[in-house]
């Protein structure tokens, strides 16, 4: 499979970016987030981008921001997890059949990947989900996790228009679900609810 390297060079404004954080906070992390969760899991989350004082600093995808304090307890809920989430990377939270990372790996100045970066990133996508074999469903959490997983399967964007609680089917074995990201800003104004969240992970918890 292939993965960024920890001083991945691909996007030198990533990379500039990182090493300054590198030189504020020298015992963040970082560096490009792997993903987490077993390579063997049916279901793949993804996401937009480590978040700057979340994942760039733990090392582990949606880890200490807020929209983590959403999606690790829907995970719990519905079984997807054990364990407790405490917003840190050596917590005893364990994922069950589910594996999550991002669509691009390093975090980008004001959570804003450009296109050119989002294009270098594809490739550890596609990667990744080539190298499930067992994958089932994929999870797109936001519009740009949404477009860059339907350009790894080569779709056509308009005939799979992102909406929240939207399915569609990508090949014979696999489903993408949509849902709004569950961002600070998202849950904050009430655009997504718990009970919306809940109500897609419901829906795959119920087809795998």
């Amino acid at each position: 499979m292939i993965t960024p390297s920890k001083n991945c060079s691909l996007c030198p404004r990533l990379k500039n970016f990182r090493n300054e954080w590198r030189i504020k906070q020298p015992n963040w992390f970082n560096s490009p987030v792997k993903s987490y969760g077993s390579i063997s899991s049916k279901l793949l989350i993804v996401g937009l981008a480590p978040g700057l004082r979340g994942a760039n600093k733990t090392g582990r995808p949606f880890t200490g921001d807020y929209a983590g304090k959403l999606l690790y307890p829907s995970l719990l809920t519905f079984s997807f997890a054990k364990g407790e989430y405490l917003e840190k990377k050596n917590d005893s939270l364990k994922l069950l059949n589910c594996r999550i990372t991002n669509s691009v790996r390093c975090v980008p100045p004001q959570n804003k990947p450009t296109t050119f970066e989002r294009n270098f990133c594809r490739k550890f996508l596609n990667s990744e989900i080539r190298n499930m074999q067992n994958l089932k469903i994929i999870l797109a959490l936001g519009q740009v996790a949404h477009i860059e997983v339907l350009k790894t399967f080569d779709k056509k964007l308009s005939s799979y228009k992102f909406r929240h609680g939207a399915i569609y089917s990508l090949t014979k074995n696999i489903c993408l679900f949509s849902s709004y990201h569950c961002s600070k800003y998202n849950t904050l104004t009430k655009r997504l609810t718990e009970q919306m969240f809940h109500e897609v992970i419901k829906k795959i918890r119920n087809k795998i």
